[in-house]
């Protein structure tokens, strides 16, 4: 889809103010009676769908995942500063699947709005140029046209700091970042050849710099930073999956359509979801095993308070 298509979609979703989306009175924006702790919105519609069809998918499985939590209202308070962590790492395409979707955050974009925050501030510490990635990824125009205050990070402005791990003890971190009022995770789910997968943990990589540091010991490295970060919402991006090749992949042929998103408040139950929906099992994650033994959450997200939603 082009830069201007969507340009113009998520304008349309904004124009009519805060009140708008209420107005459809869809499911997707009635929040649950009782907030779930993790909620699954899979695609049920049609399978074959013009691009134009694949980004109205993504805009309704991500409100409805949303919803199901009770809302972004449930995290986001009026006058809030919330920075939106997509995966932008990549100089790839959507449909290369290597970043998060750009409707999936755009429409993240506009439910903070709606839920109150002032400023809603997004951007990635990413591998390939910044520049690019930016840009060939989707999401800096879709952020932009959703009203985000889009930032590249200045690896000079990390500072060192103390996260007390096992194997990290320090770790220059964005302040740009840490000094919102919220961090909302998104992650793309996909194949990586070093840390197996890329999920909700692994995309905490994003807020700091010298990640080489993390490659020693990812596991455990990734833990030490998700219990520092303490994270309070993931949203994880399945609309499209990179199988193999990643985390920067290239080949169509290596993505497939799982038109799914899931949001949650455990870290560790989110993750064990994402290896499901990848194709492996979630105790045969290293990163996983390590997150559920050190408290961060659950591998069994069957247990939780699940909510599993059909979008159509």
């Amino acid at each position: 889809m082009s830069t201007l298509s969507r340009r113009d979609f998520v304008l349309r979703a904004a124009a009519a103010g805060a009140g708008a989306l209420a107005a459809d009175k869809l499911f997707a924006l009635q929040p649950a009676a009782k907030p779930a702790d993790m909620t699954i919105a899979r695609w049920t519609g049609p399978k074959e769908l013009s691009p134009n069809e694949f980004q109205k998918a993504a805009v309704k499985a991500t409100e409805q995942a949303l919803a199901g939590l009770g809302g972004l209202s449930r995290f986001v308070h009026k006058g809030d500063v919330v920075w939106v962590k997509p995966n932008i790492g990549w100089d790839r395409t959507p449909e290369q699947g290597a970043n998060t979707n750009p409707d999936v955050v755009a429409t993240i974009i506009l439910l903070c709005f709606e839920a109150g925050a002032k400023t809603v501030k997004v951007g990635d510490n990413p591998c390939d140029v910044a520049q690019k990635t930016y840009v060939t990824s989707g999401i800096a125009a879709a952020a932009k046209a959703a009203g985000a205050e889009v930032l590249f990070l200045d690896p000079s402005r990390a500072r060192d700091t103390a996260i007390g791990g096992e194997r990290i003890k320090s770790i220059p971190i964005f302040p740009a970042i840490m000094e919102t009022d919220l961090v909302i995770n998104v992650p793309v789910a996909k194949h990586h050849r070093l840390a197996e997968l890329t999920l909700c943990m692994k995309n905490y990589m994003g807020v700091i710099d010298k990640r080489n540091l993390f490659h020693q010991d990812i596991p455990t490295c990734l833990a030490d930073l998700t219990r520092f970060l303490k994270p309070r919402i993931c949203v994880l991006d399945c609309m499209r999956v990179l199988t193999a090749h990643g985390p920067k992949g290239g080949n169509l042929a290596d993505v497939a359509a799982k038109m799914t998103v899931a949001a949650g408040v455990d870290i560790v139950a989110m993750d064990a979801f994402g290896a499901e929906i990848m194709g492996r099992k979630p105790q045969d994650v290293s990163s996983i095993v390590k997150g559920e033994k050190w408290g961060l959450g659950k591998v069994d997200y069957r247990s939780l308070a699940l909510r599993e939603i059909s979008v159509s």
